[in-house]
């Protein structure tokens, strides 16, 4: 029986910790999701290691407009399967897409970790529940700006939201650890367990055990 809840995982530019995301997909699934991790690439990573193709020259190639468009249809196929209510998150490149769903009441919750060129103006433009988790070392969403994402969504109060910094982590930290590195996989899972038990509340209806606990906003 496929489940009625969905959650659309959007990955980062990178796209080269295939282990860590099955990782994390299997782990939503097994929360009672149904879960997919479209490739908005098209079989086309940003390759750091490609010289001829840097990062600005890349994203030509793949606007974040085109992965917002490129999302509507994805989300349209999980509903004719019957599931009633879809969250997504978005991680770095991801994370505009994903608030992009959400201006438009695309999804019923979403989450953004470690975002990338999002801004204010996005976010102040949410629909549904957001949550946005964000690194302490972030040249894209640095702590500044992430404070500005929590004053914007406080002063919105019909909209839920919830924003944490993450001490001692830089952007990317959920997606880009090293298995080996116990300390760096602890501070992912957190993280991953916090857009969990969002998509628990907001999409399942669920209050974990522990949720108000879990969610605790970092100090600096």
């Amino acid at each position: 029986m496929i489940p009625r809840h969905g959650v659309v995982l959007v990955l980062e530019t990178h796209a080269t910790r295939f282990q860590i995301c099955r990782k994390l997909t299997d782990k939503v699934a097994a929360s009672g999701f149904y879960v997919v991790v479209p490739d908005f690439f098209y079989g086309d990573p940003y390759a750091p290691e490609n010289a001829d193709r840097p990062l600005p020259v890349w994203r030509k190639d793949h606007g974040q407009d085109k992965g917002f468009e490129d999302a509507k249809p994805v989300i349209q196929a999980l509903k004719s399967k019957g599931i009633s209510s879809i969250g997504a998150a978005g991680f770095c490149w991801g994370a505009k897409p994903v608030v992009e769903l959400a201006k438009y009441g695309h999804i019923q919750a979403a989450v953004l970790l470690h975002p990338a060129f999002v801004s204010l103006e996005d976010v102040q433009a949410a629909k549904v529940p957001i949550a946005i988790l964000g690194a302490e070392v972030d040249g894209m969403s640095p702590p500044e700006l992430l404070k500005k994402f929590d004053e914007a969504l406080n002063a919105q109060p019909e909209v839920d939201s919830f924003v944490k910094i993450f001490p001692g982590v830089e952007h990317g930290w959920t997606v880009r650890y090293k298995d080996e590195d116990e300390a760096a996989v602890k501070r992912a899972d957190e993280a991953h367990t916090d857009m969990l038990n969002w998509f628990l509340k907001y999409v399942q209806g669920e209050f974990p055990n522990g949720f108000y606990q879990n969610l605790i906003k970092s100090s600096l």
